[in-house]
């Protein structure tokens, strides 16, 4: 039986409780029967992401013994349709998808490189246009059966004038305004293309096959320019040091959206809601990185000139 990192049982049950004990319970037997049905063997250290564990693995057994990884996912509705992505990507910009099992939420994946694009920062034009060039390819039509973004967009107008209300803050009411009017314009009108819906550079790896394969989608139908948005807001931590940080997040949305040869409109307008939202966000629940005290604050005031200053 393979161990489960620490990190993840304790992350889980903290967060889904006894239903997260129970699937930490069962994921080494999971596994191992993954392993058996598939032809697997592992082959290194087992690692983890938020939400699942990876192991890395060889696929067959002797010279033509393939390198893969098994991802085994917690049952939740944003991995459904994660395998879906992988399927209609068949490699184009991607990890490929060779097995899935969606009972268990369990896929088999080509393996890359544990470096992430992350490792580049503080290169941050270059983390933007790496991913930029990987959103234009990640955007073929979407498959039927994927969420749709469009079906969001009047929640989300909903939950930033509750958050506006019902929390204190001291965003401008034209930041809040302009969200809303994304939500209400950009989100009921959307394209039907597939979006990764998560794409920040942690998710994007090192590759033999290409230079930089994408990892863990969301899997949606939407518009691309929705991206540019996760992927500003996971460079709060560096924006936090820039000398002038309005300036600094329009360049990069720009280099982005260049890359990815959409309009920087668009992307703005996209990255702003994500900010408004961000915002909220941290006032409710906190960050990944940041879950309370001077550090959340730091973060959150991040995103609050964000909200203010990316208005179109």
């Amino acid at each position: 039986m393979i161990g489960i990192p620490e990190a993840l049982v304790r992350g889980t049950i903290d967060r889904e409780g006894d239903r997260g004990a129970a699937w930490v319970a069962e994921l080494p037997s999971v596994v191992e029967e993954l392993l058996e049905r598939w032809d697997c063997a592992p082959d290194g250290a087992v690692m983890h992401g938020g939400v699942g564990v990876i192991v890395p693995v060889r696929q067959g057994t002797g010279p033509t013994a393939r390198p893969r990884v098994l991802k085994v996912s917690f049952p939740h509705p944003g991995n459904v349709h994660e395998p879906d992505a992988f399927e209609a990507w068949a490699g184009r910009g991607a990890v490929r998808l060779h097995r899935r099992d969606d009972a268990r939420f369990a896929l088999l994946l080509e393996r890359a490189h544990r470096s992430t694009l992350a490792a580049l920062e503080p290169a941050d034009e270059t983390v933007m246009t790496i991913a930029g060039h990987l959103s234009r390819r990640l955007a073929v039509p979407a498959p039927p059966g994927l969420p749709r973004l469009r079906d969001r967009a009047d929640a989300w107008a909903a939950q930033l004038r509750a958050d506006a209300a019902e929390l204190p803050h001291t965003l401008p009411p034209r930041a809040v305004d302009a969200a809303v009017a994304t939500a209400r314009e950009l989100g009921r009108t959307q394209p039907d293309t597939l979006v990764h819906g998560d794409l920040h550079a942690r998710n994007i790896l090192r590759a033999d096959r290409e230079p930089w394969l994408a990892v863990d989608p969301k899997g949606c139908a939407g518009d691309p320019a929705y991206d540019g948005g996760t992927l500003l807001k996971s460079r709060a931590l560096n924006l936090m040091r820039a000398d002038d940080l309005p300036k600094t997040a329009r360049r990069l949305l720009d280099v982005f959206a260049e890359a990815a040869e959409l309009d920087p409109g668009r992307v703005r307008r996209w990255a702003q809601l994500h900010a408004v939202q961000a915002a909220f966000w941290g006032r409710r629940h906190g960050f990944r990185v940041a879950r309370a005290g001077p550090q959340l604050d730091q973060v959150t005031a991040v995103a609050d000139r964000l909200a203010a200053s990316l208005v179109v």
